[in-house]
């Protein structure tokens, strides 16, 4: 079997045990690039008529922390439900939804069991990557592989194609040490790269990873540490785009053909890096919390427009 057809079918498997997610961003994907757009805009774009495959979007949400319960959010049950609420209320349905880690804040099965419940409603394929609150189990990840592992790799990596578009998905918190950055490791970075060989460079990539792929702030440990070797098997492609999430806020970066995005989380903000002593929940006032949690979705549409992101909070 060649990656391509190995790739279809890893995605019929993660389609079948796909679950559900957080808060969310909805993105426009236009050839490759990821931009961020006002929705009134990104619903308004023109489709390229005549050209396949056909513009589809998908959407992100993360670190919903189901179990938390301090100052910063004490219900973060009742913010994830809300961003359900507000992935339901798209006038345009996404294709697929990825959670890009920290569904649970402690990696207890009942916390797990809670998210799955409250992403019930959503009547779309959903695809997960592990956050490293998703990985304190007794034995690491043994909840999140359960539940989102099967039919993947090494510690839950895959890929799969979608309408042209190739997700990956990585796992960067598997090996995380304490005050150390993320790590990917040498056999998933092996596989990556056998994943990537068989693809054109006009393949427009996603890739998915909890933390950062670019160091956003070394000294709390806001990045990866071997991201380097990654990001240069991904330069041929003339269309990248990188999503993440740990971090719980907005913040883009482009470098050439490669650009960046982490989200918002539906739980609770944290300071802006070095903006605080560490990093960790940020209590602000109630009435603005809302305004600090959101979602993000994607619309993809073959051609030479980039990606178009477009952001929602919760209030």
């Amino acid at each position: 079997m060649d990656d391509h057809h190995e790739g279809i079918d890893r995605r019929r498997v993660l389609t079948r045990c796909a679950g559900w997610a957080g808060t969310a961003a909805l993105y426009t994907m236009m050839g490759g690039i990821a931009s961020s757009i006002d929705i009134d805009t990104a619903l308004a774009s023109p489709m390229l008529a005549g050209k396949s495959p056909k513009p589809f979007t998908f959407l992100q949400i993360s670190d919903t922390h189901i179990g938390f319960d301090k100052a910063a959010n004490p219900n973060t049950r009742a913010t994830a439900m809300q961003a359900v609420e507000k992935i339901k209320a798209l006038k345009v349905k996404p294709d697929l939804i990825f959670h890009t880690g920290d569904i649970t804040h402690l990696s207890k099965a009942e916390q797990f069991d809670d998210a799955a419940q409250i992403l019930s409603g959503l009547d779309v394929p959903i695809f997960f990557v592990p956050g490293e609150h998703d990985w304190l189990d007794e034995t690491p990840g043994a909840n999140f592989l359960a539940r989102h592992g099967k039919g993947t790799k090494g510690t839950g990596w895959y890929s799969f194609e979608h309408n042209g578009v190739h997700f990956i998905g990585l796992n960067n918190v598997a090996d995380l040490k304490a005050g150390g950055m993320a790590h990917l490791g040498e056999e998933q970075l092996a596989w990556l790269e056998k994943d990537l060989a068989g693809l054109s460079a006009s393949t427009p990539i996603v890739v998915l990873g909890h933390i950062p792929l670019w160091t956003v702030y070394e000294a709390w440990g806001w990045g990866t540490d071997d991201s380097a070797r990654a990001l240069a098997l991904l330069r041929r492609f003339g269309s990248v785009t990188v999503l993440n999430g740990h971090i719980h806020q907005i913040l883009h970066k482009v470098e050439g053909n490669v650009s960046f995005h982490s989200a918002r989380s539906t739980a609770y903000p944290q300071p802006a890096p070095g903006a605080a002593p560490s990093p960790g929940p940020l209590t602000v006032p109630a009435a603005q919390l809302p305004a600090m949690l959101g979602i993000h979705t994607a619309q993809f549409v073959r051609g030479n427009a980039p990606i178009a992101l477009i952001e929602q909070t919760l209030g």
